[in-house]
């Protein structure tokens, strides 16, 4: 059997983990679009000016609950999951068969990438029913296929990487909460930048993937301009989250 044909085929094992937890996979899809009524209905309705494009608050956070809901299922879920596997000794188990560890970890990437397309669906189409925000056509469509594959792919292979520093599957969540949430406030994602953000937090947001993976979802949703620098620093980051990850990935327990 080709390597190919053995990730496909690992897929539908993948797929039967993530639902063989209902309460876990209920969140995952329920969470973008709990954020997206909170946030809404707690803010209220208001204009966002991004540069001279103006949006209502509620479009905005389609745009923004998407991209979280991308992060959550690449990176959050993609790092807890691993690191519980690794602690249970099942990644140990695996390793040993002849199943290659490429095509196993590709299974993972793929099926976390499904996931997100779907959330970003579920999102967009919630969205549209119920706000009324636009759905990318045409060009915008493209840039937000581009956007949404290499983010996706840099978000799973972050989550890889971040595995490293995960003493044990307890700390998982604690660990991979404490490096995400702080870079979604600071990158526009729970609340939008506006003329009196402080010029720190726009300069700490263009370093790290999140803001610049958000601007390109938002290009795709919003209709504002799309950067391709922004597409090449998310990847940039997805190349070295994928080198770290080969270098430090780990298949045995640490307890």
């Amino acid at each position: 059997m080709s390597a190919v044909a053995q990730t496909f085929f690992q897929i539908r094992y993948v797929h039967k983990e993530f639902w063989r937890n209902p309460s876990s996979a209920f969140f995952v899809f329920a969470f973008p679009l709990m954020f997206l009524v909170i946030f809404t209905a707690l803010l209220g309705h208001f204009t966002v000016h991004l540069g001279t494009t103006t949006v209502k608050s509620s479009t905005y956070y389609v745009a923004a609950m998407a991209s979280y809901g991308v992060i959550t299922a690449c990176f959050v879920n993609t790092a807890i999951g691993m690191t519980f596997q690794r602690e249970a000794g099942i990644l140990k188990r695996i390793n040993g068969t002849p199943l290659p560890a490429g095509c196993f970890l590709a299974a993972r990437i793929l099926y976390a990438l499904i996931v997100a397309v779907i959330l970003v669906v579920l999102t967009a189409v919630f969205g549209r029913v119920v706000y009324s925000a636009d759905i990318p056509t045409g060009i915008n469509l493209l840039h937000f296929v581009v956007i949404l594959a290499v983010g996706a792919a840099t978000f799973c292979a972050l989550g890889l990487a971040i595995t490293a520093v995960i003493p044990n599957a307890d700390a998982s969540a604690a660990i991979v909460n404490a490096v995400i949430m702080p870079l979604l406030f600071l990158s526009g994602i729970f609340i939008a930048f506006g003329n009196a953000t402080p010029s720190w937090i726009l300069w700490v947001a263009r370093i790290f993937p999140v803001r610049h993976f958000a601007l390109g979802m938002q290009a795709g949703f919003l209709g504002t301009p799309f950067h391709w620098s922004d597409v090449a620093l998310v990847a940039a980051w997805g190349i070295a989250g994928l080198l770290l990850a080969v270098r430090f990935f780990s298949w045995e327990p640490r307890t």
